[in-house]
């Protein structure tokens, strides 16, 4: 069992930084993929971005990429997510979740993770 828990989430101007953290609880979490996911009000939930266990491979999103980074420290069982240059569009809920085992073509695909944490709102003023 794995428990997920964000923080750093506020309210920051357009094209400025801001980092968010996934604290994780219970066994094992070095061996356990991240994602990063995000919400926007009246959206679906869209992948911003991928890291595995070793913190050797990453992936992001379009949207997100040269923008975002994906990080882990598996000593503090912690992932973060730096977001640099922010947009308004950027704007949503995000939550990291964890899974086992996947493929590289099932990043996105919320059903492949196994925990979730509860989220955190990042709020991008214009």
């Amino acid at each position: 069992q794995v428990q997920l828990v964000e923080s750093g989430g506020g309210l920051v101007q357009a094209g400025g930084p801001l980092r968010i953290s996934c604290a994780a609880s219970g066994r094992a979490f070095s061996t356990y993929a991240i994602g990063w996911f995000r919400q926007a009000p009246g959206k679906g939930r869209e992948v911003v971005g991928f890291i595995r266990w070793s913190g050797a491979t990453t992936y992001y999103a379009d949207s997100v990429k040269g923008r975002f980074t994906i990080s882990r420290d598996n000593a503090k069982n912690t992932v973060y997510l730096q977001m640099n240059s922010l947009k308004p569009e950027d704007t949503a809920d995000y939550y990291c979740a964890a899974r086992n085992y996947g493929s590289a073509s099932d990043v996105g695909l919320s059903s492949s993770y196994d925990y979730w944490g509860q989220g955190t709102q990042v709020t991008v003023s214009s």
